[in-house]
């Protein structure tokens, strides 16, 4: 097990390095300058600028300011904001508690609806509830984010004032009304999320229990005389979850994706509303930061996908 999972770190920490690697290039050759705006600026002397272009490095080769970044990120030092004079790793810092509460809560949302829903699905299959299941779930993942978001918006928001639909930082309450407030507001787009992500799970999980369900196996655990809830959670659902494991951990790039378009709606002060501000502002080292942290968290969702591979199916051997 120990040895599995330091080659994995091994083969994890060589991909973010081919990843980070071809982010940088991509962001080196892409149009723009971050000092573009002091050049149109007949405020500041050239020597400044030449000054300033030369203490960042801007004007070195591709490969040279790449290997200064890798070696300063190591180090800590993730590059300096231009946009907002701060340092990036504190920029960084500041929104991405948000970006995962909002994404865990949403998966851990989703998954509490697909699991139960997907498995009633699966042993009744072609009934009036799987039917019903199988209409929402296509609905739901035919919806994109951005629409159900304006939609619960205007419902909860604007016509019934239920709702916040501006994610606020600073809420001026204490104690528990404090919690409630911050609930309030993370209500809807946890739901946008989770409710998305939720009817393509749901599928996933019909599917994989209904090759499961009919296996020899299942037949003798039944035989057996055991009970039907211990053979469906021990038998059906455990082995089932294997490709659905695979699914979500795979899911996690869109899944981020789909928090960023989300935070804009909600105007939630996440991650996802740093990298649009700073390609908006074409703020390289926070461009940079902010997809790398992404690169980041989907090898660590991909890593813990293959740890829970050898609990759920003993069968697989950590060689």
């Amino acid at each position: 097990m120990g040895k599995y999972i330091l080659r994995r770190l091994i083969i994890a920490l060589a991909s973010l390095l081919g990843i980070s690697l071809i982010l940088f290039v991509l962001l080196a050759l892409a149009p723009g300058d971050p000092f573009g705006e002091l050049a149109s600026n007949a405020n500041i002397p050239p020597e400044v600028q030449a000054a300033l272009r030369a203490k960042f490095g801007i004007d070195d080769p591709i490969l040279v300011r790449y290997l200064r970044w890798l070696v300063a990120m190591l180090q800590g030092d993730w590059g300096f904001s231009f946009a907002s004079r701060i340092d990036v790793d504190q920029l960084i810092l500041q929104r991405v508690p948000t970006t995962l509460f909002v994404v865990g809560s949403s998966q851990l949302l989703a998954l509490a609806i697909a699991l139960p829903v997907g498995v009633y699905a699966a042993r009744r299959p072609y009934s009036i509830f799987d039917q019903i299941a199988g209409t929402f779930a296509f609905i739901g993942f035919s919806l994109p984010t951005f629409f159900t978001g304006l939609l619960l918006i205007l419902i909860f928001s604007v016509n019934l004032g239920w709702l916040p639909f501006v994610y606020r930082v600073d809420i001026a309450a204490t104690g528990w009304h404090w919690y409630w407030e911050y609930f309030k507001q993370a209500i809807m787009p946890i739901a946008v999320l989770g409710l998305f992500q939720a009817a393509s799970y749901t599928r996933y999980v019909r599917s994989a229990v209904l090759d499961v369900i009919r296996l020899d196996y299942v037949t003798t655990a039944r035989a057996k005389g055991l009970d039907e809830s211990k053979v469906i959670v021990k038998h059906v659902v455990r082995n089932a979850l294997i490709p659905v494991v695979t699914l979500v951990a795979l899911q996690m790039p869109s899944v981020f994706g789909g928090a960023i378009v989300t935070e804009q709606i909600f105007r939630i002060p996440g991650i996802g509303s740093l990298l649009i501000t700073a390609i908006l502002a074409n703020d390289t080292p926070v461009i940079m930061a902010v997809t790398f942290v992404f690169a980041c968290l989907v090898v660590v969702f991909n890593l813990l996908a293959d740890i829970i591979y050898g609990w759920l199916d003993p069968r697989i051997s950590y060689r």
